[in-house]
Protein backbone atom coordinates (compact mmCIF):
# COMPACT_ATOMS: atom_id res chain seq x y z
CA UNK A 1 0.00 0.00 0.00
CA UNK A 2 1.00 3.40 -1.10
CA UNK A 3 1.66 6.27 1.51
CA UNK A 4 -1.03 8.11 -0.61
CA UNK A 5 -3.37 4.89 -0.35
CA UNK A 6 -2.59 4.51 3.20
CA UNK A 7 -4.04 8.56 3.56
CA UNK A 8 -6.75 7.73 1.60
CA UNK A 9 -8.06 5.03 3.86
CA UNK A 10 -7.47 7.05 6.91
CA UNK A 11 -9.70 10.16 5.23
CA UNK A 12 -12.66 7.75 4.29
CA UNK A 13 -12.57 6.76 8.27
CA UNK A 14 -12.19 9.84 8.98
CA UNK A 15 -14.96 11.43 6.93
CA UNK A 16 -17.57 8.46 8.24
CA UNK A 17 -15.99 9.54 12.02
CA UNK A 18 -17.74 13.17 10.85
CA UNK A 19 -20.85 11.83 9.47
CA UNK A 20 -21.36 10.27 12.78
CA UNK A 21 -20.84 13.01 14.90
CA UNK A 22 -22.79 14.72 12.61
CA UNK A 23 -26.15 12.21 13.22
CA UNK A 24 -25.58 12.08 16.89
CA UNK A 25 -25.08 16.12 16.91
CA UNK A 26 -28.23 16.95 14.64
CA UNK A 27 -30.89 14.57 15.90
CA UNK A 28 -32.21 16.89 18.03
CA UNK A 29 -32.91 18.65 14.49
CA UNK A 30 -35.56 16.50 14.28
CA UNK A 31 -36.96 14.98 17.51
CA UNK A 32 -36.15 17.26 20.09
CA UNK A 33 -39.63 19.10 19.96
CA UNK A 34 -41.19 15.17 19.71
CA UNK A 35 -39.67 14.00 22.97
CA UNK A 36 -40.15 17.23 24.75
CA UNK A 37 -43.89 17.35 24.62
CA UNK A 38 -44.52 13.51 25.11
CA UNK A 39 -45.56 12.69 21.84
CA UNK A 40 -42.28 9.67 21.60
CA UNK A 41 -40.41 8.31 24.53
CA UNK A 42 -36.62 9.38 23.70
CA UNK A 43 -35.33 6.16 23.12
CA UNK A 44 -37.81 5.45 20.38
CA UNK A 45 -37.50 8.65 18.68
CA UNK A 46 -34.00 8.41 17.82
CA UNK A 47 -34.40 4.80 16.45
CA UNK A 48 -37.36 6.51 14.00
CA UNK A 49 -34.75 9.45 13.48
CA UNK A 50 -31.91 6.55 12.58
CA UNK A 51 -34.07 4.54 10.08
CA UNK A 52 -35.19 7.52 8.47
CA UNK A 53 -31.92 8.99 8.37
CA UNK A 54 -30.47 5.98 6.88
CA UNK A 55 -33.24 5.93 4.45
CA UNK A 56 -33.27 9.52 3.36
CA UNK A 57 -29.20 8.93 2.72
CA UNK A 58 -30.20 7.05 -0.53
CA UNK A 59 -32.48 9.79 -2.27
CA UNK A 60 -30.24 12.15 -3.58
CA UNK A 61 -27.21 13.01 -4.52
CA UNK A 62 -27.19 16.62 -5.78
CA UNK A 63 -25.81 17.90 -2.10
CA UNK A 64 -23.53 15.64 -2.38
CA UNK A 65 -22.60 16.87 -6.20
CA UNK A 66 -22.32 20.86 -4.50
CA UNK A 67 -19.69 19.70 -2.13
CA UNK A 68 -17.36 18.18 -4.79
CA UNK A 69 -16.87 22.12 -7.31
CA UNK A 70 -18.61 24.34 -5.02
CA UNK A 71 -15.97 24.54 -1.88
CA UNK A 72 -12.72 24.09 -2.70
CA UNK A 73 -10.93 24.53 -6.28
CA UNK A 74 -8.45 21.39 -6.14
CA UNK A 75 -9.42 20.14 -9.98
CA UNK A 76 -9.04 22.35 -13.59
CA UNK A 77 -11.67 22.74 -16.00
CA UNK A 78 -9.72 19.67 -17.57
CA UNK A 79 -9.95 17.35 -15.06
CA UNK A 80 -6.49 17.31 -13.39
CA UNK A 81 -5.59 18.45 -10.39
CA UNK A 82 -4.44 22.67 -10.48
CA UNK A 83 -1.05 23.63 -10.85
CA UNK A 84 1.45 23.16 -7.92
CA UNK A 85 -0.88 20.60 -6.24
CA UNK A 86 -0.55 16.61 -5.89
CA UNK A 87 -2.92 13.90 -4.85
CA UNK A 88 -1.43 13.51 -1.22
CA UNK A 89 -1.39 17.39 -0.62
CA UNK A 90 -4.77 17.33 -1.76
CA UNK A 91 -6.08 14.61 0.07
CA UNK A 92 -4.48 16.19 3.49
CA UNK A 93 -6.15 19.33 2.68
CA UNK A 94 -10.11 17.47 3.27
CA UNK A 95 -8.49 15.54 5.49
CA UNK A 96 -7.27 18.27 7.60
CA UNK A 97 -10.82 19.64 6.90
CA UNK A 98 -12.83 16.99 8.27
CA UNK A 99 -10.59 17.23 11.69
CA UNK A 100 -11.84 20.34 11.65
CA UNK A 101 -15.36 19.81 11.26
CA UNK A 102 -15.21 16.89 13.63
CA UNK A 103 -13.77 18.84 16.73
CA UNK A 104 -16.19 21.94 16.57
CA UNK A 105 -19.20 19.16 16.24
CA UNK A 106 -17.57 17.84 19.49
CA UNK A 107 -16.99 20.70 21.83
CA UNK A 108 -20.59 22.43 20.79
CA UNK A 109 -22.10 19.19 21.47
CA UNK A 110 -20.46 19.38 24.89
CA UNK A 111 -21.90 22.62 25.62
CA UNK A 112 -25.09 21.37 24.49
CA UNK A 113 -25.10 24.12 21.95
CA UNK A 114 -26.92 23.22 18.21
CA UNK A 115 -24.50 24.83 15.96
CA UNK A 116 -24.02 23.47 12.46
CA UNK A 117 -22.43 20.40 11.66
CA UNK A 118 -22.11 21.22 7.64
CA UNK A 119 -20.58 25.00 8.45
CA UNK A 120 -18.42 23.23 10.51
CA UNK A 121 -17.44 20.80 7.40
CA UNK A 122 -17.11 23.37 4.92
CA UNK A 123 -15.32 26.18 7.94
CA UNK A 124 -12.50 23.37 8.50
CA UNK A 125 -12.35 22.41 4.47
CA UNK A 126 -11.68 26.42 3.40
CA UNK A 127 -9.53 26.87 6.59
CA UNK A 128 -7.46 23.98 5.20
CA UNK A 129 -7.72 25.05 1.24
CA UNK A 130 -6.52 28.41 2.49
CA UNK A 131 -3.66 27.54 4.62
CA UNK A 132 -2.68 24.93 1.43
CA UNK A 133 -3.54 27.26 -1.47
CA UNK A 134 -4.82 30.46 -0.38
CA UNK A 135 -7.45 32.37 -1.03
CA UNK A 136 -7.16 31.24 -5.34
CA UNK A 137 -8.29 27.67 -3.45
CA UNK A 138 -11.82 28.75 -2.59
CA UNK A 139 -14.42 28.58 -4.86
CA UNK A 140 -15.65 31.75 -3.35
CA UNK A 141 -18.92 32.52 -5.61
CA UNK A 142 -19.94 28.94 -4.73
CA UNK A 143 -19.49 29.10 -1.24
CA UNK A 144 -21.69 32.94 -1.19
CA UNK A 145 -24.47 31.08 -3.83
CA UNK A 146 -24.69 27.83 -1.82
CA UNK A 147 -23.59 27.71 1.44
CA UNK A 148 -23.55 31.31 3.10
CA UNK A 149 -26.80 33.10 1.75
CA UNK A 150 -28.97 29.87 2.92
CA UNK A 151 -27.05 30.12 6.43
CA UNK A 152 -28.46 33.58 6.71
CA UNK A 153 -31.49 33.01 4.99
CA UNK A 154 -32.89 29.64 6.17
CA UNK A 155 -33.15 30.38 9.88
CA UNK A 156 -35.21 33.50 8.92
CA UNK A 157 -37.93 31.97 6.57
CA UNK A 158 -38.25 28.93 8.66
CA UNK A 159 -39.04 31.11 11.46
CA UNK A 160 -41.53 33.06 9.68
CA UNK A 161 -43.06 29.65 8.38
CA UNK A 162 -43.37 28.08 11.44
CA UNK A 163 -44.72 31.23 13.75
CA UNK A 164 -47.53 31.60 10.61
CA UNK A 165 -48.42 27.77 11.06
CA UNK A 166 -48.29 27.87 14.92
CA UNK A 167 -50.94 31.49 15.03
CA UNK A 168 -52.93 29.83 12.34
CA UNK A 169 -53.05 26.53 14.60
CA UNK A 170 -54.16 28.55 17.67
CA UNK A 171 -56.45 30.07 15.55
CA UNK A 172 -58.39 27.36 14.06
CA UNK A 173 -58.38 24.92 17.17
CA UNK A 174 -59.14 27.64 19.78
CA UNK A 175 -62.29 26.51 20.68
CA UNK A 176 -61.09 23.15 20.67
CA UNK A 177 -60.38 21.06 24.48
CA UNK A 178 -56.46 21.68 25.95
CA UNK A 179 -56.45 17.64 26.20
CA UNK A 180 -57.48 16.89 23.14
CA UNK A 181 -56.05 19.27 20.73
CA UNK A 182 -52.68 18.05 22.69
CA UNK A 183 -53.50 14.53 21.46
CA UNK A 184 -54.62 14.72 18.48
CA UNK A 185 -51.41 16.94 17.60
CA UNK A 186 -48.82 14.36 18.76
CA UNK A 187 -49.60 12.47 15.98
CA UNK A 188 -48.90 14.82 13.92
CA UNK A 189 -45.95 15.30 15.69
CA UNK A 190 -44.69 11.95 14.99
CA UNK A 191 -45.82 12.32 11.17
CA UNK A 192 -43.77 15.92 10.99
CA UNK A 193 -40.60 14.79 12.90
CA UNK A 194 -40.10 11.68 10.50
CA UNK A 195 -40.30 13.96 7.10
CA UNK A 196 -37.58 16.26 9.30
CA UNK A 197 -35.46 12.97 9.79
CA UNK A 198 -36.18 11.88 6.17
CA UNK A 199 -34.73 14.77 4.89
CA UNK A 200 -32.10 15.34 7.33
CA UNK A 201 -30.72 11.81 5.97
CA UNK A 202 -31.01 13.51 2.41
CA UNK A 203 -29.27 16.22 2.97
CA UNK A 204 -26.56 16.05 5.97
CA UNK A 205 -25.03 12.34 4.94
CA UNK A 206 -24.51 13.69 1.11
CA UNK A 207 -22.30 16.29 2.57
CA UNK A 208 -20.09 13.12 3.54
CA UNK A 209 -20.50 11.23 0.40
CA UNK A 210 -19.54 14.63 -1.65
CA UNK A 211 -16.02 14.68 0.59
CA UNK A 212 -15.06 11.29 0.39
CA UNK A 213 -15.57 11.40 -3.18
CA UNK A 214 -13.84 14.80 -3.48
CA UNK A 215 -10.67 12.89 -2.25
CA UNK A 216 -11.33 9.60 -4.62
CA UNK A 217 -11.82 12.59 -7.57
CA UNK A 218 -7.94 14.12 -6.20
CA UNK A 219 -6.24 10.63 -6.16
CA UNK A 220 -7.89 9.66 -9.82
CA UNK A 221 -9.88 7.04 -8.50
CA UNK A 222 -13.54 8.83 -9.09
CA UNK A 223 -14.53 10.42 -12.12
CA UNK A 224 -15.77 14.58 -11.48
CA UNK A 225 -17.98 14.37 -13.94
CA UNK A 226 -19.64 10.63 -12.88
CA UNK A 227 -21.24 12.98 -9.44
CA UNK A 228 -24.24 13.98 -10.74
CA UNK A 229 -24.95 10.40 -12.07
CA UNK A 230 -24.66 9.16 -8.94
CA UNK A 231 -22.02 7.65 -6.86
CA UNK A 232 -20.30 4.07 -6.20
CA UNK A 233 -23.04 2.06 -3.87
CA UNK A 234 -20.46 1.33 -0.81
CA UNK A 235 -19.94 5.35 -0.45
CA UNK A 236 -23.88 5.44 0.00
CA UNK A 237 -23.99 2.65 1.91
CA UNK A 238 -21.42 3.07 4.48
CA UNK A 239 -22.53 7.06 4.93
CA UNK A 240 -26.03 6.00 5.53
CA UNK A 241 -25.14 3.57 8.04
CA UNK A 242 -22.34 5.86 9.54
CA UNK A 243 -25.13 9.25 10.06
CA UNK A 244 -28.12 6.45 11.17
CA UNK A 245 -25.88 4.93 14.09
CA UNK A 246 -25.00 8.66 15.15
CA UNK A 247 -28.55 9.63 14.91
CA UNK A 248 -29.11 6.31 17.22
CA UNK A 249 -26.96 7.22 19.38
CA UNK A 250 -29.02 10.63 20.55
CA UNK A 251 -27.25 13.76 20.68
CA UNK A 252 -29.15 14.48 24.14
CA UNK A 253 -27.34 17.34 25.01
CA UNK A 254 -28.17 19.34 22.28
CA UNK A 255 -31.99 17.48 22.35
CA UNK A 256 -32.00 19.03 25.61
CA UNK A 257 -31.41 22.78 24.32
CA UNK A 258 -33.76 22.52 21.62
CA UNK A 259 -36.51 20.73 23.32
CA UNK A 260 -36.31 22.77 26.65
CA UNK A 261 -34.23 25.80 26.18
CA UNK A 262 -35.72 27.91 23.38
CA UNK A 263 -39.37 27.58 24.01
CA UNK A 264 -41.48 25.46 26.43
CA UNK A 265 -42.70 23.59 23.40
CA UNK A 266 -46.91 22.30 23.34
CA UNK A 267 -47.58 19.98 20.40
CA UNK A 268 -49.37 22.27 17.94
CA UNK A 269 -46.39 24.34 17.99
CA UNK A 270 -44.23 21.12 17.15
CA UNK A 271 -45.91 20.26 14.56
CA UNK A 272 -45.85 23.57 13.35
CA UNK A 273 -42.28 23.95 13.50
CA UNK A 274 -41.42 20.31 12.44
CA UNK A 275 -43.42 20.80 9.11
CA UNK A 276 -42.01 24.14 8.48
CA UNK A 277 -37.87 22.44 8.37
CA UNK A 278 -38.72 19.54 6.38
CA UNK A 279 -40.11 21.53 3.62
CA UNK A 280 -37.19 23.86 3.32
CA UNK A 281 -34.79 21.38 3.82
CA UNK A 282 -36.59 19.01 1.23
CA UNK A 283 -36.35 21.51 -1.04
CA UNK A 284 -32.82 22.95 -0.63
CA UNK A 285 -31.83 19.53 -0.90
CA UNK A 286 -33.47 18.83 -4.68
CA UNK A 287 -31.49 22.48 -5.58
CA UNK A 288 -28.38 21.38 -4.16
CA UNK A 289 -28.39 23.41 -1.36
CA UNK A 290 -25.93 22.53 1.30
CA UNK A 291 -28.22 23.99 3.67
CA UNK A 292 -27.95 23.48 8.12
CA UNK A 293 -30.58 21.69 9.06
CA UNK A 294 -29.55 22.96 13.02
CA UNK A 295 -30.16 26.72 11.60
CA UNK A 296 -33.76 25.66 9.98
CA UNK A 297 -34.82 23.84 13.03
CA UNK A 298 -33.85 26.02 15.35
CA UNK A 299 -35.69 28.87 13.61
CA UNK A 300 -39.19 27.16 13.08
CA UNK A 301 -38.49 26.50 16.53
CA UNK A 302 -38.07 29.98 17.82
CA UNK A 303 -40.58 31.19 15.29
CA UNK A 304 -42.87 28.56 16.59
CA UNK A 305 -42.40 30.17 20.14
CA UNK A 306 -43.20 33.48 18.29
CA UNK A 307 -46.68 32.46 17.21
CA UNK A 308 -48.10 30.97 20.30
CA UNK A 309 -49.92 33.53 22.00
CA UNK A 310 -48.74 34.35 25.33
CA UNK A 311 -45.24 31.87 24.73
CA UNK A 312 -41.99 32.80 26.56
CA UNK A 313 -39.09 32.51 23.71
CA UNK A 314 -35.44 32.26 25.85
CA UNK A 315 -33.69 34.49 23.73
CA UNK A 316 -30.83 33.75 26.04
CA UNK A 317 -30.37 30.53 25.04
CA UNK A 318 -31.17 31.72 21.44
CA UNK A 319 -28.50 34.43 21.67
CA UNK A 320 -25.88 31.75 22.97
CA UNK A 321 -27.05 29.86 19.59
CA UNK A 322 -25.89 32.74 17.45
CA UNK A 323 -22.82 33.69 18.61
CA UNK A 324 -22.03 29.45 17.90
CA UNK A 325 -23.59 29.91 14.70
CA UNK A 326 -21.49 33.18 13.67
CA UNK A 327 -18.04 31.60 15.09
CA UNK A 328 -19.07 27.97 13.95
CA UNK A 329 -16.81 28.64 10.04
CA UNK A 330 -13.94 30.69 11.78
CA UNK A 331 -13.34 28.41 14.18
CA UNK A 332 -13.72 25.60 12.19
CA UNK A 333 -11.68 26.93 9.39
CA UNK A 334 -8.87 27.56 11.69
CA UNK A 335 -8.61 23.88 13.82
CA UNK A 336 -8.56 22.87 10.08
CA UNK A 337 -5.64 25.13 9.13
CA UNK A 338 -4.05 24.54 11.99
CA UNK A 339 -4.06 20.37 11.51
CA UNK A 340 -3.09 21.07 7.95
CA UNK A 341 -0.01 23.00 8.77
CA UNK A 342 1.10 19.99 11.80
CA UNK A 343 0.57 17.60 8.83
CA UNK A 344 2.28 19.49 6.22
CA UNK A 345 4.53 19.83 8.61
CA UNK A 346 5.73 16.37 9.32
CA UNK A 347 4.67 15.34 5.76
CA UNK A 348 3.82 12.58 4.40
CA UNK A 349 2.13 9.60 6.14
CA UNK A 350 3.56 10.13 9.11
CA UNK A 351 1.67 13.61 9.14
CA UNK A 352 -1.55 11.86 8.63
CA UNK A 353 -1.35 9.46 11.14
CA UNK A 354 -0.56 12.31 13.90
CA UNK A 355 -3.12 14.61 13.01
CA UNK A 356 -5.26 11.45 13.35
CA UNK A 357 -4.01 10.16 16.83
CA UNK A 358 -4.79 14.09 18.02
CA UNK A 359 -8.10 13.81 16.57
CA UNK A 360 -8.57 10.73 18.63
CA UNK A 361 -7.27 11.85 21.46
CA UNK A 362 -9.07 15.43 21.86
CA UNK A 363 -12.46 13.48 21.09
CA UNK A 364 -11.58 11.11 24.24
CA UNK A 365 -11.28 13.92 26.32
CA UNK A 366 -14.24 15.78 25.62
CA UNK A 367 -16.15 12.36 25.56
CA UNK A 368 -15.23 11.85 29.09
CA UNK A 369 -15.79 15.29 30.18
CA UNK A 370 -19.10 15.10 29.09
CA UNK A 371 -19.71 11.75 31.33
CA UNK A 372 -18.97 14.06 34.09
CA UNK A 373 -22.18 15.71 33.84
CA UNK A 374 -24.34 13.26 31.90
CA UNK A 375 -27.53 13.90 29.93
CA UNK A 376 -29.14 10.96 28.19
CA UNK A 377 -32.83 9.97 28.16
CA UNK A 378 -33.04 9.23 31.17
CA UNK A 379 -32.94 13.53 32.26
CA UNK A 380 -33.26 15.19 28.94
CA UNK A 381 -36.42 16.46 29.53
CA UNK A 382 -35.77 17.87 33.27
CA UNK A 383 -36.75 21.21 33.76
CA UNK A 384 -34.91 23.72 32.73
CA UNK A 385 -32.59 26.18 35.00
CA UNK A 386 -33.44 29.67 34.10
CA UNK A 387 -31.14 31.49 36.44
CA UNK A 388 -28.24 29.74 34.49
CA UNK A 389 -29.48 28.09 31.29
CA UNK A 390 -28.46 24.79 32.35
CA UNK A 391 -28.20 22.94 29.74
CA UNK A 392 -28.01 19.92 32.41
CA UNK A 393 -29.63 19.26 35.73
CA UNK A 394 -27.89 21.40 39.05
CA UNK A 395 -28.52 17.91 41.07
CA UNK A 396 -29.55 14.20 40.87
CA UNK A 397 -32.45 15.09 42.74
CA UNK A 398 -34.16 17.26 40.15
CA UNK A 399 -33.67 15.40 37.03
CA UNK A 400 -36.94 14.00 36.97
CA UNK A 401 -35.42 10.57 35.51
CA UNK A 402 -38.11 8.71 37.98
CA UNK A 403 -40.88 9.84 36.28
CA UNK A 404 -42.84 9.37 33.33
CA UNK A 405 -41.90 12.29 30.44
CA UNK A 406 -45.54 14.40 30.88
CA UNK A 407 -48.09 13.00 28.17
CA UNK A 408 -46.32 10.06 27.79
CA UNK A 409 -47.57 6.40 29.77
CA UNK A 410 -45.81 5.70 32.35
Amino acid sequence: MTAETAILVLLIITALGFDFTNGFHDTGNAMATSIATGALKPKVAVAIAGILNLVGAFLSVEVAATITKDVLKIQSKSGSLVDGLNAETAVIIIFAGLVGGILWNLLTWLFGLPSSSSHALFGGLIGAGLAALGTSGINWNGTIDKIIIPAVASPIIAGIVAACGTWLVYAITKRVGQITKERGFRYGQIASASMVSLAHGTGDAQKTMGTIALALIATGHLNADSVKHGLPFWIVFSCAIAIALGTYIGGWRVIRTLGKGLVEIESPQGMAAESASAAIILTSSTAGMALSTTHVATGSILGSGVGKPGATVRWAVAGRMLVAWVITMPCAGLVGAVTYGIAHAIGGLAGAITIFVILVALAALMYWKAQQQKVDARNVNADWDDTTNSVVPTTADDDHSDRPTAGTPA
